[in-house]
Parts: C-alpha cells; sequence; structure tokens
C-alpha cells in the first residue's frame, strides 16, 4: 500500500564531490552529488558525454548485473552504482542529482565510507514536499531457480534488512547480518569491502578487467592453491613486489573491520539495488544467497507492482464502521448542501491525507438529464466530490471551519478512467502536495468506484473567512 508519511522530503544542503579511479575500468573519475528537487530521486548525468545525458536510477534501466550493478539508457551506461545508491539510502536523502565524467563511479575502499562521508559533509536539508511510502500489507517474493536466490519482503514497522550468505567454501562460509534501523547504516554496514574469490579474480585479470583494483578495495579470499603464474599476475595487477595470503585466507594481509563483512557487504548492496525500486519501503528484507541479478530482479517486480498500484490504490476501509465523520459533521464543516452535497463519510482524516465516501443512487439529480436511459454521473461533479473532500482536509486546520469557504483556483491533469453510474460507491482520497501556506492548498485527489481508480486530478484551492 502506497502512503504519504508526515515526514518530508529531503536533499543535501551544497553540493559535494570525491574523485577515484572505477574498480573496473582503472579510469580517473570525478563523482559530484547535487541538491535535486522534491520528487527528483536518485538520478545520474554523465557530463562527458555529449548533451551530458542524465540516467533515472531505475530498476529499468538494469542491463547487466555481472561484477556490479549496471543502468543503460539509449546506450548511456553507469556501471557499479550500488555503492553510491547505498550512502544515499543509508542517510535517508530522498533527492540528488548525480554528476559523473565517466561511466563507473570511483570505487573508493570497496564500500559506502567515503560516500556517507562526503554527504554528511555537507548535511541534509528539508523540502516542502512530504515523502511516500511502500507499506507492506502481504509477504512478496522473488526466487531465482537456478542460484537458489530468494528475496522476501514482509511487512514490518520499519524499513530492515537481513541477508544470508553461503558460497559452500571453508574460507568463507555460511554467514549473516542484519539492519535493524537505517539509522545504523553507517556504523554497522556503510564500511564493509566489496570481495571476491582467487579464482573469479584470475578470470577478471584474464578478461583486462578490475584496472582499478588493489588490496585496498577489494577483499580477497584465496578458495584455491595461489600458483606462480597467478602470483605473478596479481602482483603486476595490484603494483606490489609481494604478495602473501594470510592464515585467515585472505589476500595479503588484509584485516576484515568485521568477521560477517562479506555479508554485511552484501547488505550493502541489497540496500544500494533496492534504491532502483524507486520509493520507500516500509517492511522486512530476508535476502537469501542475494547478488546483483535477484536484487534488481526484485527491484524490477516491486517497481512494476507499486506502479500498477499507483494507478489503482484504493484506500482500504470498512465501509460498515462507523465513521470518522457522519452526513451531520460534514455538513457542520463544510457549507455545501443538498442538491450540491456530494460526501456522506469520512473514514480517514490527517494533517495532511483525508478518505471520505459517497454513495450515488439512482435519486440523484443530475441523473434526470445525463443520461436519459443511461444515466452516468457527470465528471465535473466527480472532480467537485473530490474537491468536498479535499475541503474537509483543509478546513479541518483552522478552528471555526464553520466561518470559512473553500474555492477553486485551479485543477491540472485532471483525468477520467471509468464511468461512474448508480448504485456505485465512490471513495475519494486527498493529499497535500505541499503544505498549506496562506491559505492554499495544493492536493493530488482520486476517486474509485468498484475497487478501480476512476478520476484523478490536481487541485489547488484557497480557504477564506466568511466576512
Amino acid at each position: 500500500m502506497i502512503t504519504t508519511t508526515h515526514h518530508k522530503q529531503t536533499t543535501i544542503a551544497q553540493q559535494v564531490s570525491l574523485s577515484g579511479v572505477g574498480l573496473h575500468t582503472g579510469n580517473e573519475v570525478t563523482l559530484v552529488f547535487k541538491p535535486a528537487p522534491a520528487n527528483h530521486g536518485y538520478q545520474f548525468q554523465r557530463i562527458d558525454l555529449e548533451g551530458q545525458p542524465v540516467i533515472e536510477a531505475s530498476a529499468n534501466f538494469v542491463t547487466d548485473t555481472k561484477r556490479g550493478t549496471t543502468l543503460d539508457k539509449s546506450g548511456v551506461h553507469i556501471n557499479t552504482c550500488e555503492h553510491v545508491l547505498a550512502a544515499l539510502v543509508g542517510l535517508e536523502i530522498d533527492n540528488c542529482h548525480i554528476e559523473i565524467n565517466n561511466s563507473e563511479p570511483p570505487i573508493m575502499d570497496g564500500s559506502s565510507k567515503y560516500f556517507i562521508e562526503a554527504l554528511e559533509k555537507v548535511g541534509s536539508i528539508e523540502l516542502e514536499e512530504y515523502r511516500k511510502e511502500y507499506v507492506v500489507k502481504d509477504i512478496i517474493t522473488y526466487r531465482d531457480e537456478e542460484s537458489g536466490s530468494e528475496i522476501i519482503l514482509m511487512p514490518s514497522d520499519s524499513y530492515q534488512v537481513t541477508t544470508m550468505v553461503d558460497f559452500g567454501t571453508k574460507v568463507l562460509g555460511t554467514q549473516n547480518a542484519t539492519l535493524d534501523r537505517l539509522s545504523d547504516f553507517k556504523e554497522e554496514i556503510s564500511d564493509a569491502r566489496t570481495f571476491s574469490f582467487l579464482h573469479e579474480l584470475e578470470m577478471l585479470l584474464d578478461h583486462g578487467l578490475i584496472k582499478g583494483g588493489d588490496l585496498n578495495n577489494a577483499i580477497v579470499y584465496v578458495d584455491k592453491e595461489l600458483s606462480d603464474k597467478t602470483m605473478e599476475s596479481l602482483k603486476k595487477a595490484f603494483n606490489k613486489d609481494n604478495i602473501s595470503v594470510n592464515p585467515n585466507g585472505i589476500l595479503d594481509n588484509l584485516t576484515l573491520h568485521y568477521p560477517n563483512e562479506a555479508a554485511r557487504h552484501k547488505l550493502l548492496d541489497v540496500i544500494g539495488d533496492l534504491a532502483l525500486i524507486g520509493m520507500r519501503i516500509r517492511g522486512k528484507v530476508i535476502a537469501n544467497k542475494p547478488g546483483h541479478y535477484v536484487n534488481t530482479q526484485f527491484a524490477k517486480k516491486m517497481a512494476k507492482q507499486i506502479k500498477k498500484e499507483l494507478r489503482n490504490n484504493v484506500p482500504h476501509i470498512d465501509i460498515n464502521q462507523e465513521p470518522l465523520m457522519d452526513i451531520n459533521q460534514i455538513m457542520a464543516m463544510l457549507p455545501h448542501r443538498p442538491p450540491f452535497l456530494l460526501l456522506d463519510k469520512i473514514f480517514e482524516l490527517s494533517d495532511t491525507h483525508v478518505v471520505g465516501l459517497k454513495n450515488v443512487t439512482m435519486n440523484e439529480q443530475f441523473f434526470n438529464g445525463h443520461f436519459p436511459g443511461a444515466p452516468v454521473m457527470p465528471g465535473v461533479l466527480i472532480v467537485e466530490a473530490m474537491a468536498q473532500s479535499g475541503g474537509i482536509l483543509v478546513l479541518s486546520t483552522v478552528e471555526d471551519p464553520e466561518n470559512y469557504l473553500t474555492f477553486f483556483m485551479k485543477m491540472d491533469n485532471v483525468k477520467f478512467k471509468r464511468k461512474v453510474m448508480p448504485g456505485d460507491t465512490l471513495i475519494f482520497k486527498s493529499n497535500l502536495i505541499t503544505p498549506i501556506r496562506r491559505g492554499i492548498a495544493h492536493m493530488q485527489a482520486y476517486a474509485y468506484a468498484n475497487g478501480h481508480l476512476c478520476a484523478e486530478a490536481e487541485l489547488m484551492a484557497q480557504i477564506s473567512k466568511v466576512k
């Protein structure tokens, strides 16, 4: 279920940059985090290319997950984006524009630590618009039969992630990691570094990849005998005179930050990849043997489901329960009267949203002429009914609503999806797009009938005191 929270969206207070090399390309790259407006989300911009194309951080643009998550829009690539996105999610920054002068962000130490430090240096600010969130009501799963990897998303009061990894090797066995609160991301997850097995490293070196690698930005687990040929290749790749293996099976004596650093890094990757869903999640993620492929496939599934629910996000109410406001209480607040009162009950009312209801009967006067023999509720009256429910939301912010009137200022993006006929029950939901200022309210309104969206509109109204 998609809901508007009481928290405002955020962005960074000012721009900040950092530089390094790409892990796989070895290219020098500068990445600049820039403030962005509300509802911008995360977007990358390749300023090194003609036209400086923009690529939204969306699961729909994922094309490759072999060595990280790659986005591709019209032939323009962003490689290995997950560590950057995890840092933004971990600091609960909703909107950020990311300029980059190459295809791959700098690998830094193979974690999100340095991105976190850069973002914290400039801090974040609140924007006017409220944050939207997908609240998990039912268990959602995705399983890759070939690898046995599985992601399960279940209801929870907050965004939580648990990763369970099992690589079937003696050097790195079964590990688990859990993040119960996003506020703990910086301290518990952000400095967990990427890792690889020796057999994978040999393959990457043979194909001319990990050109930006060194022994400070990737943990290498030695899962096979280190041959003389491999030893020489590693010396050359890492620009080292000597290569050795620690007793715990890690190349070149690199010290682990945590005994389960691999599982923690997999959790970091899950958070970064699921940022591609495009909306915050209120639910618990359990990822068994996660990887970029299963992560992004699950993100695609969630993005598709959210898009569908955005089109058909029917409020869940029990129409038989006692309403928050009945018709008499509505008339005590609204100046409208029959036959122009188009609202029967209010079921939900908060600082940012309202849910109301109208039972459409054959006794409505407008059915006499619209249309004889084929009664259909006029679209303008559906919009008026949505506006009246929004009026309850707006007038609830003043102490003496009976002394105020609401007036339309404008309507935008009005769309009618389905006919409304006698016998239908209309459910209205209106959310504030921006906080009410100087008596002006900007709302997104929806009308539903028979479990389907039938109309939607952006409405702006002004409340004025009766003289």
